[in-house]
């Protein structure tokens, strides 16, 4: 390993990080801020029997679809899976674990774990099924739920701009649940669009540090593919 942190492709920077069963928390928001290229060599790994913790499942050809595919999630930690159809009929037959999260309650769970907090507290869930077998207490009148926070044995994310100390800028929306993995993860890669040297980004531009950031791929023409098109339609006259 370089002292830079920087792997010359995905495939170096999973080798000897990634292997079978463990958990991962991959960042994103459906195919928005996705790590494509870490996907795409996770995939042609062939580690087996993942735990992956993601706020989607993707979709069928594309983002942790491409996992799905080739039956490498054994579980599935989310909130929103509709626009994975493979996703759907795993479940429904039994072939894949599915632990649903409230989006919200799933931020919290990552961002608590990165920040050493083994637990929390929150309202949300309480009388649903999401607080079915789960410790109960009440605040000021208020019933709330005791959620374990996460930790991610490898955490995949996606960032537009890294220096080689792996301080990380993300673009606008695509910043996403990325920091929130990045931090949850004991050992995190980031893929990004551009590298710079160490000093290049002005430290109040940081929008993670590296110290939360082991490894750090370039993938300069990532794909971004649009997961739904919405055009106006044409003006009459």
């Amino acid at each position: 390993m370089s002292q830079s942190k920087v792997y010359s492709s995905a495939e170096d920077a999973l080798n000897g990080v990634v292997s079978d069963g463990q958990m991962l928390a991959i960042g994103g928001f459906g195919l928005c801020g996705i790590p494509e290229a870490l996907i795409t060599a996770l995939r042609d790994s062939g580690v087996n029997e993942l735990t992956c913790i993601s706020n989607n499942a993707g979709v069928d050809d594309f983002g942790l679809g491409l996992l799905l595919q080739t039956r490498q999630i054994k579980k599935m930690i989310s909130s929103y899976v509709g626009e994975n159809k493979e996703f759907e009929r795993q479940y429904l037959a039994g072939e894949l674990e599915v632990e649903l999260t409230p989006q919200g309650t799933l931020a919290e769970k990552l961002r608590a774990g990165g920040a050493g907090i083994p637990a929390f507290y929150t309202a949300t869930g309480v009388g649903t099924q999401i607080a079915e077998g789960k410790e109960t207490r009440d605040f000021d009148g208020r019933t709330y739920l005791l959620e374990r926070s996460l930790r991610a044995d490898v955490a995949l994310v996606k960032a537009q701009k890294a220096d080689k100390a792996g301080n990380l800028i993300f673009n606008k929306t695509a910043r996403n649940f990325n920091p929130d993995c990045a931090m949850a993860g004991k050992i995190t890669i980031a893929e990004v669009e551009e590298i710079v040297e160490i000093g290049e980004i002005d430290p109040d531009d940081v929008h993670l540090s590296g110290i939360f950031v082991q490894r750090v791929v370039l993938n300069a023409s990532p794909e971004k593919r649009i997961e739904k098109v919405t055009t106006k339609a044409a003006s009459k006259g």
